[in-house]
């Protein structure tokens, strides 16, 4: 899997995980999801993802956007 799908495949994990422990421990969880979303928004706009540099350290190979 490449650094891009694998950066987008976190992302979506983490906002479903987030989601379901709005729903099932505490509403102050949406804080969480507000986080990611500006993480995201901020990656769109600035080109940098943290978590994509995590990835890449890791050995994830490279894609086309990051």
């Amino acid at each position: 899997m490449s650094l891009d799908r694998t950066v987008l495949a976190f992302a979506g994990i983490m906002v479903l995980l987030s989601v379901a422990l709005t729903a099932l421990v505490s509403p102050y969880f949406v804080w969480f999801t507000v986080f990611i979303g500006v993480n995201l928004l901020q990656s769109a706009l600035t080109g940098f993802c943290p978590a994509a540099s995590i990835f890449r350290k890791l050995g994830v190979k490279p894609g086309c956007a990051f």
